[in-house]
């Protein structure tokens, strides 16, 4: 079936939870006093959502291969950042676990769509789920 909304993608679903998820964890105890460690992580998460809007609102899969491009690279840089915050004793094992979990999936769901789009021979069509 054909998706004619970004809302409608499982991708970008699971990135809008994540980003509740970040923005949750990072309101609290240590996490909440480290403002740098907070903006980067935050403006990461919301970067992956928003560049899987921004390129579907594109049109066409070449665009919309770009910005996933850069939406999974947000992906890789709040796995790195969830790393560095579960380093600094800013996040519980279970927290950390969780989190890292979350953007794995996000992130392998970005691959997923990217691979679907670059063996789509239609150039301008919207994506297509099961």
């Amino acid at each position: 079936m054909a998706v004619d909304r970004f809302e409608d993608l499982i991708v970008w679903q699971k990135a809008r939870v994540l980003t509740a998820k970040i923005y949750s964890a990072t309101r609290t105890g240590s996490f909440a006093k480290d403002f740098g460690l907070v903006d980067q992580i935050r403006r990461a998460v919301v970067s992956i959502g928003s560049n899987i809007a921004e390129g579907f609102e594109r049109g066409n899969n070449k665009e919309f291969l770009v910005f996933l491009g850069v939406a999974k690279g947000s992906a890789g840089e709040v796995r790195s950042q969830l790393h560095t915050a579960y380093d600094v004793s800013h996040l519980s094992e279970e927290q950390y676990n969780s989190l890292l979990k979350m953007a794995e999936d996000v992130s392998r769901l970005i691959t997923g769509l990217i691979h679907s789009l670059r063996k789509s021979s239609m150039a301008g069509m919207r994506v297509r789920q099961p």
